[in-house]
Formats: C-alpha cells, sequence, structure tokens
C-alpha cells in the first residue's frame, strides 16, 4: 500500500505489521523524519489528511494475497461482524473511528439470495476525487458453492453515511472513480452483457463504455495530468490469455479505439493468488505508465512504457 501522501512533494506512506496489530508509518524522504499510526491505510483522501481502512486479518482470511499474514482474525468465526467493516484514519492525530460495520451492510438491502448463511467481508476501498463520498465492494461466500465470491458495490459520505447499492449485480469486479459521480466498473448490470460500465452514484443511471472493444475484464484507471481531456484515456490491461500473455492497453473514449502498449509473457509459476497483474498506472502528467511484469525471468519487476507515440496520433494530445 505504498503511496504519496497528497499535497505533499516528500511524504509516503506504508504499512507494517507490529507484534499485535497492523500499523503505517509516514516518511519524509527530504527530512528522514517518520510517524507511526496505529492503523493500516487502505485509501488516502485527496486533501491528505484522512484514509479510510478494512481489516487486513479478516481479508487475508477470506482471500489470501490482498490482506497480510501474520495475525488472526478476532471474528474468523462470525459471518457478519458488528465490531469489523471500514474505519475512518485521522494521519494528523492517528485516532481511527468505525464508520461502517460487516453487520450493517449485509443487512442492508437490496439484497442477493446467497448471501444468507454467507461469510462477509470488505474489499477495493476508494474515496472519490473531490473527497466527498468513496466506494467498496462487499463481498460473501455462498453456502455450498463452488463460487469463490460474490459482489455488491456501494458508495457513502466519508462518515459513512448515506449508504447507496450502486451495484446490486453480484458481479462487480475493477473499478476507478471517473469524477466524484461517476464509477466506471467491469460488472454485469441486470438484462445487459458482461463489459464496462459507467454507473452514476446515488441513481440507476448505467452507461455501457468500450463495448465491443473493452471486452475482457483488467485493472482500469484514466490517464491523469491531461488536463484539456481529463477522462479521455482509459488506461487498461487483460489477465493473461490462453498463451499466457497480457495485454496492457490505451482506450481513446471519445473515438472507441484501442491502442497496444505490449503484450508480455507471464510465466507458469504466477497464477492464482500470487500472479502478477500488469496493474499499469499513469505518472503525473500521464506521459507514462507503468506496470508490473515478471516477463523477463527475473521476477516480478517494474516497467515504463512511453505513452507519446500514442498521445501524438491526436492534434491535441490530451
Amino acid at each position: 500500500m505504498l503511496q504519496w501522501l497528497p499535497g505533499s512533494t516528500s511524504k509516503v506512506i506504508w504499512n507494517e505489521r507490529g507484534s499485535h496489530h497492523y500499523q503505517s508509518r509516514i516518511y519524509d524522504t527530504s527530512t528522514g523524519a517518520s510517524q507511526q499510526l496505529d492503523a493500516a491505510i487502505y485509501t488516502l483522501a485527496p486533501d491528505g489528511k484522512s484514509a479510510i481502512t478494512t481489516d487486513f486479518r479478516r481479508l487475508n482470511d477470506v482471500r489470501p494475497g490482498y490482506g497480510y499474514t501474520g495475525l488472526a482474525d478476532p471474528f474468523k468465526g462470525e459471518l457478519t461482524p458488528k465490531a469489523s467493516g471500514i474505519w475512518n484514519i485521522n494521519l494528523q492525530t492517528g485516532t481511527s473511528e468505525l464508520l461502517i460495520s460487516i453487520a450493517q451492510v449485509a443487512a442492508l438491502g437490496p439484497s442477493l439470495p446467497d448471501m444468507q448463511g454467507a461469510k462477509h467481508w470488505f474489499n477495493h476501498l476508494l474515496i472519490n476525487p473531490d473527497g466527498s463520498r468513496f466506494t467498496f465492494l462487499h463481498r460473501w461466500k455462498p453456502v455450498n458453492s463452488k463460487v469463490a465470491f460474490r459482489t455488491r458495490m456501494l458508495t457513502a459520505r466519508r462518515d459513512g453515511s448515506d449508504l447507496f447499492v450502486i451495484d446490486s449485480s453480484g458481479e462487480t469486479s475493477h473499478f476507478v472513480w471517473r469524477d466524484p459521480e461517476t464509477i466506471t466498473a467491469w460488472t454485469k448490470p441486470q438484462g445487459k452483457p458482461f463489459g464496462f460500465y459507467h454507473l452514476r452514484d446515488r441513481t440507476a443511471e448505467v452507461e455501457a463504455v468500450g463495448a465491443g472493444v473493452m471486452t475482457v475484464n483488467g485493472h482500469n484507471t484514466y490517464l491523469t495530468g491531461l488536463e484539456a481531456a481529463p477522462t479521455a484515456w482509459i488506461l487498461n490491461d487483460t489477465y493473461p490469455d490462453q498463451a499466457r500473455m497480457q495485454h496492457p492497453y490505451l482506450f481513446h473514449v471519445p473515438t472507441g479505439q484501442r491502442y497496444p502498449l505490449g503484450h508480455f509473457h507471464s510465466p507458469p509459476a504466477y497464477t492464482g493468488e500470487w500472479r502478477c497483474d500488469n496493474h499499469p498506472r499513469s505518472s503525473p502528467n500521464g506521459r507514462l505508465a507503468c506496470i508490473d511484469s515478471p516477463h523477463e525471468g527475473n521476477g516480478r519487476q517494474l516497467y515504463l512504457i512511453d505513452l507519446e507515440p500514442v498521445l501524438q496520433l491526436y492534434h491535441d494530445p490530451a
């Protein structure tokens, strides 16, 4: 979870494991000063003053590779605990407050039939661009089912109030906030095929994006730093195909054009929870993409991809 602290040019934050709990540390790369917080963070608010998090002990229990090892979930035997859920963390004081419990969300309609008797948890939290709301995935393991889990997506105000089920399909996967009111997510809305869709917060509005072009699930983000058209470019990837090749690409929303950024082999050892997804990210100015890949055979490495050849295909590079 290492990331730059918003609003600072020198401070980073990461998670650590203490003897009795997970914690986080803010480190100033220019001075060497550090501050320890008694909670692990998940996602940061745009102003850099707060964060939200969930229980990494429970995550490790239900999805190894997404949580942290070494500390047992104290609510392992509870299907919908009241004392576990989503917390707000004040990054200046280190204090935390439970905003939403798993029990609260599990009881919130509209529910799906396979939620009954299932074990529930939260994953993939993300605060919107203006810091007013956040979204998260509510997941559960259906009883006597070969399905690994099912999913609902919810949004809430930053204080945990005004909970809204923005996607009740059971199929929500990767997503990103396009703007403070819209989420771009891979899902399968009722009566529609799997694909990427724009979901409008606190409404039932659903709009397909990349239909027939972005046809498989991937880790979608938007290019940053392109102020003239900040949502014109979607940066995305794919899971390994039958030849175990991964295909990061740019998708130009106004024209519907897809531009490949390379084709990278994923060795067979990188499978299951220990796979290496490309997870493409944009540089602050939107001119470079960074991916994770083991294709050269020397373990997971970071690679930079120059996006200029694609951006220059348009008179306005944004």
